[in-house]
């Protein structure tokens, strides 16, 4: 059995709801609090686990980069003012996992993402993460959950939860035709349909940006047609791996938050404030008070 050992996390989006800011700061490097959301993602990887990871970005994001390489100039300094602590914070962020990056010069969907990442993971399975996806799980990170389940079944694996709201259609579901998940948390999908009506709903379980990809998806990626836009969608050439019988759903355990959305990253603020071991409970009073 191969040890999953490598992440790919894809940060192309141009972040356009989150305009003005994201005309100069790149929304994955937006902050909860005093973190990257994409600094949490990396951090499930690294508790998971894993020890090398890609980041996908696009022109306009070197500040992703920047971010997660090493800056021995302002860790000495901090050292040197006697603040230790904060240089072991700083010297943290790039020493947790070997980040690598490569560059999508013509965004062309999400399949033409993860193509990036063929020279990286080579003939190995390994996590891909969405960059805008943050989930909460202090003590089961979910990259670790969906290699558990590889391990269980060393298939395709597709993360995902119950979504019992209107909020279903905007995602993709997947048809596990009537099965119900096993004691391993585990069903397998027949395909996966992308945003479908609430009157045609093939299950309640929506993909959420967690995968476990094998190695042959980059030959099956070149193979699917161009989709909407003319675009590569991952979602087709999932459909490709669920018709020859490799695709496979795990119901992770955690909380997710859509970072892509206003919402869910006033949410995410608000909910990891009140999990914060110095101020949560000072900042619960506020929210009590707020007239």
């Amino acid at each position: 059995m191969i040890n999953i050992t490598k992440a790919v996390i894809p940060c192309g989006g141009m972040g356009t709801r989150f305009l003005p800011i994201t005309k100069a700061v790149p929304k994955e490097i937006l902050p909860i609090i005093d973190t990257p959301v994409l600094g949490h993602i990396v951090s499930e990887a690294i508790d998971s686990g894993i020890t090398d990871i890609l980041i996908i970005t696009a022109k306009g994001k070197d500040a992703i980069k920047t971010y997660f390489s090493p800056n021995p100039d302002l860790s000495k300094r901090l050292r040197d003012n006697g603040n230790a602590a904060y240089a072991d914070i700083v010297d943290k962020i790039a020493n947790g996992a070997r980040i690598s990056f490569s560059t999508q010069l013509n965004p062309l969907g999400s399949g033409d993402a993860v193509l990036y990442a063929k020279d990286f993971t080579r003939k190995e399975p390994f996590c891909l993460a969405w960059g805008d996806d943050l989930i909460y799980n202090e003590k089961l990170p979910v990259m670790g959950q969906l290699m558990a389940a590889h391990k269980k079944q060393p298939s395709t694996i597709l993360g995902v939860q119950s979504v019992n709201t209107d909020d279903i259609v905007k995602y993709g579901v997947a048809d596990t035709k009537g099965a119900s998940i096993d004691s391993n948390r585990l069903a397998q999908a027949y395909s996966i349909v992308e945003k479908p009506p609430l009157s045609a709903l093939p299950s309640r379980f929506a993909a959420l940006g967690r995968y476990i990809l094998q190695p042959d998806i980059y030959d099956l990626i070149v193979k699917t047609p161009l989709g909407k836009n003319g675009e590569l969608q991952l979602t087709d050439t999932l459909n490709t791996v669920a018709a020859q019988g490799n695709l496979y759903i795990c119901d992770f355990i955690g909380k997710r938050y859509d970072m892509g959305d206003k919402f869910g990253a006033c949410v995410a603020t608000v909910e990891y404030a009140l999990r914060d071991k110095i101020f949560g409970s000072r900042f619960k009073e506020y929210l009590k008070n707020i007239k």
